[in-house]
């Protein structure tokens, strides 16, 4: 089964991660210029480095659809510049997944594959999208919808070690980003991690640089640039996060779920038989 993933961020990994172990082919799309955070656990890496590994896992740069098609095909995650998923219409994938997290629909289309699942806010399952799943952490995390949306977006980041905004580094200007410290590195509150435009962008809190943008992105005000962690466990940085894994196997049931009543490269009657079968009801848009 062939996957095109729509972003290649810490979710997006997740998700690649948990698809690639159930024996799927994947191929990953990105901008030309990131801008993840969680840069050591991230597959858009490989478009700035040519190939990165994450979790034993490799992922590699690729210039086409072909070429992604055959990096696939050869145990590797294909990891394409790519932010339109203009490849799709080259690669005919069984399955597309929009996990771009815009907290907005960016152009993912029902008609993209048979099986199209959304990630996060910005979905609604049977109008833009076959199935959505869950972001946002707590009891509905990972949760797949296979009719109504995921919950709407908050802006205020999960907790994490007791800390939830407050471990968020931002962008005190608009600017181009120099980093002053880097990912794994241990910081006290007031430490400068980065600087825009000559203003510091310092941390809040202790703990352990978890994510930091890469230097020369261009950045504006308020924009998210980096993360400390403060449960301090500077093994984390190489590993996937519970977050990205719970979601990617909401997608990874989504997909096993919506291809068992696939007989043919129509995902309606498959979405009607799915929720027959499970007798949804929706309440307070939950299914």
């Amino acid at each position: 089964m062939l996957v095109v993933i729509r972003g290649a961020g810490d979710i997006a990994t997740g998700i690649a991660l948990r698809l690639y172990r159930a024996g799927m082919q994947i191929v990953m799309c990105d901008l030309a210029q990131p801008t993840s955070i969680r840069r050591t656990v991230c597959f858009s890496e490989a478009i700035r480095l040519g190939e990165t590994t994450i979790e034993g896992i490799r992922g590699v740069l690729c210039r086409d659809a072909s070429s992604a098609r055959m990096a696939a095909q050869s145990a590797a995650i294909a990891v394409m510049a790519d932010p339109e998923a203009s490849c799709v219409s080259d690669l005919h994938p069984d399955v597309v997944v929009d996990a771009i997290l815009a907290k907005r629909n960016l152009g993912t289309t029902r008609g993209m594959a048979p099986v199209v699942i959304g990630v996060g806010p910005g979905f609604t399952a049977q109008v833009d999208v076959d199935a959505a799943v869950e972001t946002m952490r707590g009891h509905y995390l990972g949760r797949v919808y296979y009719t109504g949306s995921p919950l709407p977006n908050t802006a205020i980041p999960g907790l994490i070690g007791g800390y939830a905004g407050e471990r968020v580094l931002r962008a005190p200007a608009d600017g181009t980003f120099t980093p002053c410290v880097e990912i794994g590195d241990e910081v006290k509150a007031g430490t400068v991690c980065g600087t825009v435009a000559g203003q510091p962008m310092v941390a809040t809190i202790d703990g352990v640089v978890r994510g930091l943008l890469q230097e020369g992105v261009s950045v504006t005000r308020g924009m998210k640039s980096g993360d400390v962690d403060p449960r301090c466990h500077p093994e984390y940085i190489t590993m996937a996060s519970d977050k990205a894994l719970a979601v990617g196997g909401g997608v990874l049931e989504a997909i096993l779920n919506l291809t068992a009543f696939l007989g043919t490269h129509d995902a309606a009657p498959a979405i009607d038989a799915v929720i027959e079968a499970a007798d949804v009801s929706i309440v307070g848009g939950y299914a």
